[in-house]
């Protein structure tokens, strides 16, 4: 398996390492590649997604990435971001899952990943105007529903559905479409919910939830939400997925330029993405398992401060990979 690493930028590279060194002690075959990309690219060479990174990774199995941006290119006309979209945008990914599980809370965000607002028309109008436009074509909709459809009969065969359909065109549309596709899918239970009293339930409820299907932007405030709900950003991994080629497997968090280089940084979320590079890039769920478990056990035993503890990035990744070795680690999920 051929992995493109992009570690970016602030604690990018920190929770990359923790993830590379966690991989070397699996049972897989992976050739790893380390590539520019984010704000670190745009200082070594001008261009956040520089050709030779998007080639590599188009040429991958899977990209693990670590995170991207930060201050110092806050006046960059180019900005670190826009690598981000670009690399989505190229591979397709358009099925980004957000999983958020804290006793009693298990659930898993299906968010459209490559249209709507962040990807429509976008410009300046004579008169000083600014605008962004959301866009959606059915097949955009159907594909992803299809994705969270799926992925429900896999767990608990609920899906919620989140738009603004009282206000919104796009909403309207996508309620339309993924109604049609529920058709197909008559043993999974479909609601419908308005982002604002769906954005109130996480807080208040998160429980009732099993699978939330919903638009990009939508997509990408609930996501932070749950991940608050569910201990933190800091424990929050996601995957980006599309039909064919390499998926994307990265940290919700960013790049928290405040404890850049301090040691401090939580490789939760990053570790958390790994694995589940294993369950979908590798097909190895057994692993993915293991390396959930491993995870589990040394946020008991080493945890960081983000989640009241006091233990470095380094003694996390430690915790870890010691709980790794242990011979009931590796049984657990046989």
């Amino acid at each position: 398996m051929k992995i493109a690493c992009l570690p970016g930028d602030g604690i990018g590279p920190e929770v990359m390492a923790a993830a590379v060194e966690v991989l070397a002690t699996l049972p897989v075959d992976a050739e790893l590649e380390e590539l520019l990309f984010g704000g670190a690219a745009i200082d070594a060479v001008g261009d956040p997604l520089p050709a030779a990174t998007l080639e590599a990774c188009l040429a991958s199995d899977a990209v693990l990435l670590g995170a991207v941006g930060g201050p110092a290119w806050d006046g960059s006309s180019v900005r670190p971001e826009a690598g981000l979209m670009g690399l989505r945008k190229a591979l397709d990914v358009y099925a980004n899952l957000r999983p958020a599980a804290l006793p009693p809370i298990d659930l898993v965000i299906v968010r459209e990943l490559v249209g709507g607002l962040y990807f429509g028309a976008r410009g300046v109008r004579d008169d000083g105007t600014v605008f962004d436009t959301m866009e959606y074509h059915p097949a955009q909709i159907e594909r992803v529903a299809r994705r969270a459809f799926e992925l429900a009969r896999t767990r608990r065969s609920e899906v919620c559905s989140v738009d603004k359909a009282n206000v919104l065109d796009t909403s309207r549309l996508w309620r339309r479409v993924v109604t049609e596709v529920s058709a197909d899918y008559p043993d999974v239970a479909l609601r419908h919910a308005l982002v604002d009293s769906a954005a109130m339930e996480l807080v208040t409820n998160a429980d009732r939830f099993d699978v939330i299907l919903t638009e990009n932007t939508f997509g990408d405030i609930l996501s932070d939400v749950a991940a608050a709900v569910a201990g933190g950003l800091g424990v929050a991994a996601s995957a980006s997925l599309g039909d064919a080629g390499p998926g994307i497997f990265e940290p919700v968090h960013g790049s928290a330029p405040d404890i850049a280089g301090t040691g401090n940084a939580n490789p939760t979320a990053m570790l958390r993405s790994l694995a589940l590079c294993l369950e979908h890039a590798f097909g190895r769920l057994d692993l993915a398992r293991i390396v959930e478990s491993a995870v589990e056990r040394a946020i008991v035993a080493a945890a960081t401060p983000d989640l009241g503890g006091s233990a470095t990035t380094g003694q996390f990744t430690e915790a870890v990979l010691a709980s790794l070795t242990q011979e009931e680690a590796w049984t657990a999920t046989s």
